[in-house]
């Protein structure tokens, strides 16, 4: 592979040499004084989103005649030919920059000018993964007559990889197992049919491996429902509204059967904890009773009265996320710090710094960050590209509360930094036991 990028750097060289004016090459080696002369090239970030663009860089070294010079770069997709990205001239200092948009799989990049080249650098890209399903606010009841269905799209379409239904462990986060297994069809597109078989809370993904096409695996997008027992038509139990956010207060009514005046008990338990009587009322002349409860987290309900129990309902609290970006306009290559509180504080709690994909595509994390004692947080992201981009920042799901996305933030992003050396890279979402 080594000598295969090797002949493709000297051949591209001997193509730009080829083209220049007679006796310019010479000339130019002797301007630039090859032989003291490097020229260096990064590009970044390492991994990218399909659809997503990657900025290659980098700095003619060489003392006063620098600046002013022609640097080509050069791009190989994977399964493509070897094309010119573009030509850009060298600033201050020597440094060069130029943004490869779009990119859609492993790309490698080189530069040269004259007789010289830069080191070979590699982007991989991760397949852009979609996840469809029930409105998150939508009632999830337990058993077949509650099926429902995940579809989304992988793309690029890698026809045979393999694709698996996650689910987040019920008592700790960002911990995942699979629930479900199927393969990505020849158009890109997966289904799974699922059925819940406990009553509580979810929080699904799917995660597609690598495969032909990619190197990388993808992520999609999480969804976070809550699952109740379907009703017991003798005594029935319902809410105002799931998911609420914590702090708010949710109305619980129901109808015992036949019961005038009869007393009522609701029991609540969350999930570190077991059922206790949280309130006691009283049916009036037609069954009816309500009940208002102030959840700080998910919390699930069961009524009783005499002998007779409603089903299990389950009542999402989700968390109250701020959010606010350190400035609206960041040059390609810089780093904008989102910053914010969660409520209720859970130390360690991951939160997502989350992208848009281009064209309006679905919400990609891009960098991974943990919530603080106090419910505070930051994340630190380098910005490459241009143009305009959208970020927010999501909190997933827990066994605790439900997930919260924070309002958009539009950034422009300008012109690039003269930047000479790699950046840390981001974090992001681990696969999860596959």
């Amino acid at each position: 592979m080594r000598s295969i990028r090797l002949t493709a750097v000297f051949a591209a060289a001997a193509t730009v040499l080829a083209l220049a004016p007679a006796g310019a090459s010479a000339a130019h080696n002797q301007k630039l004084g090859i032989g003291s002369c490097r020229l260096t090239e990064l590009a970044e970030p390492h991994i990218v989103i399909s659809g997503e663009s990657a900025q290659v860089f980098g700095a003619l070294l060489c003392g006063t005649t620098s600046v002013g010079q022609t640097v080509t770069v050069y791009e190989h997709a994977a399964g493509g030919a070897l094309q010119v990205l573009g030509a850009v001239t060298t600033g201050a200092g020597g440094f060069y920059s130029i943004v490869a948009p779009a990119l859609s799989t492993n790309t490698t990049f080189y530069a040269t000018t004259a007789a010289l080249h830069s080191p070979t650098r590699i982007v991989k890209v991760s397949p852009q993964v979609s996840l469809n399903g029930p409105p998150e606010n939508k009632a999830i009841t337990t058993g077949r007559r509650g099926a429902v269905i995940f579809s989304g799209i992988v793309s690029p379409a890698d026809a045979g990889a393999e694709i698996v239904l996650q689910r987040e462990n019920s008592s700790s986060f960002e911990e995942w197992h699979v629930i479900q297994r199927s393969i990505v069809s020849r158009a890109g597109a997966y289904s799974f049919t699922h059925v819940f078989s406990g009553p509580g809370t979810a929080n699904i993904r799917v995660v597609v491996r690598a495969h032909r096409k990619v190197s990388v695996r993808g992520v999609s997008n999480t969804l976070s429902y809550t699952i109740s027992q379907a009703q017991n038509p003798a005594l029935t139990l319902n809410t105002s509204g799931t998911p609420i956010a914590s702090g708010q207060s949710a109305t619980l009514t129901g109808v015992v059967a036949g019961a005038v005046s009869q007393p009522v008990t609701l029991w609540s338990r969350t999930a570190s904890s077991v059922f206790a009587v949280a309130a006691k009322g009283t049916t009036d002349s037609t069954g009816k009773y309500t009940f208002t409860q102030t959840p700080l987290q998910n919390t699930i309900y069961r009524v009783s009265s005499g002998a007779v129990n409603s089903a299990l309902l389950v009542e999402g609290v989700k968390f109250v996320l701020t959010a606010n970006a350190s400035s609206t306009t960041v040059p390609s290559g810089g780093t904008l710090t989102f910053s914010g509180k969660v409520a209720p504080a859970i130390a360690g709690h991951v939160i997502y710094l989350q992208r848009e994909n281009t064209g309006g595509g679905p919400f990609n994390v891009v960098d991974v960050s943990t919530v603080a004692a106090d419910g505070t947080y930051s994340i630190t992201h380098a910005i490459f590209g241009s143009g305009k981009a959208v970020f927010r920042i999501k909190i997933p799901g827990g066994p605790n509360n439900q997930a919260s996305s924070s309002s958009l933030f539009n950034i422009e992003i300008t012109p690039a930094l003269p930047i000479l050396g790699p950046l840390p890279q981001s974090k992001l979402p681990g696969e999860g036991q596959v």
